[in-house]
């Protein structure tokens, strides 16, 4: 059976002002029932607080839909917001799409 992925690629500032819309389109994501969902961080900027709450939040959203949630292409802020969050820990992260994919295909 072929794993089933979305991937919703972000742009800009993830904040407060952008936090709503992330997480509706996670949400259009999970209606597809894929069995994996993707983030690629690769054209995000930065990322605040408010960012870290959609975030967290879409990984709640996409495990309670019987999902996995994987990230990509973190950005040295952005990876450090979650190191010092302790969000490195919940969440699986994969320095690129490629890494991410060649580790899919092993589900």
């Amino acid at each position: 059976m072929k794993t089933e992925i979305k991937v919703y690629q972000p742009s800009g500032i993830l904040d407060g002002t952008k936090s709503h819309q992330f997480r509706q389109n996670i949400q259009k994501l999970i209606e597809a029932k894929p069995s994996v969902v993707v983030i690629d961080f690769k054209d995000v900027s930065f990322m605040d607080s408010s960012g870290l709450g959609a975030l967290v939040l879409s990984l709640k959203t996409v495990r309670a839909a019987g999902c996995k949630l994987f990230l990509c292409s973190l950005n040295e802020q952005v990876t450090m917001l979650l190191e010092l969050t302790d969000m490195d820990k919940v969440f699986k992260i994969f320095e690129s799409r490629e890494e991410l994919e060649k580790e899919i295909s092993n589900y």
